[in-house]
């Protein structure tokens, strides 16, 4: 199952159709080893994909533009912590939201790292995103690769699992609509 392979590998990567949970176990797992002190701080990332609208003409600040993306991530931290553990965490540090390309040239340690709705992603991109995994840190990759908003053949999750599957210490989990 998807908790077993969180509890059992640093790197795992989560396939399935909307509504299986892969975002809110990943996150419920994140929340529990943020707060047994397993890791310093929660790394929530997911690519920040124009659905007929450019966020340069969106009105507001970038933390504005970019919130309708990020706010199925806050949804689910809210729901694990409560309103008043999230703002206190996300103002000092303990979990950061940012977008995909913000994650170029970090080194993430002792962090759990959910990059959310990768199917969003290129190939370079989620290499870019595993390359940033350092010392005593978790990282789960989540989307279904048949929901792609990107161009046919650009999406690189299938690859990457397919990739990453044949690897023991590497967990790719494939849930299906019974999950």
């Amino acid at each position: 199952t998807l908790l077993d392979a969180l509890d059992a590998h640093n790197l795992v990567v989560a396939l399935g159709p909307a509504g299986t949970g892969k975002t809110y176990l990943a996150i419920a797992k994140a929340v529990e080893r943020l707060e047994a002190g397993a890791v310093g701080r929660i790394v929530l990332t997911r690519p920040a994909v124009e659905a007929g609208e450019s966020l340069g003409y969106l009105p507001g600040a970038m933390e504005e533009k970019l919130d309708p993306y990020l706010r199925p991530l806050y949804d689910a931290l809210n729901d694990r912590l409560g309103g008043k553990r999230l703002k206190q965490l996300l103002n000092d540090g303990g979990i950061e939201i940012a977008p995909v390309a913000f994650m170029r040239g970090r080194t993430l340690n002792n962090a759990f790292v959910v990059i959310d709705e990768a199917q969003n992603c290129t190939y370079g991109q989620i290499k870019m995103l595993l390359t940033r995994m350092g010392w005593h840190s978790t990282m789960v990759l989540t989307g279904d690769p048949d929901q792609s908003d990107l161009l046919p053949n650009m999406s690189g999750l299938s690859d990457v699992a397919r990739r990453l599957d044949a690897l023991d210490d590497v967990a790719v989990v494939k849930l299906e609509d019974q999950d």
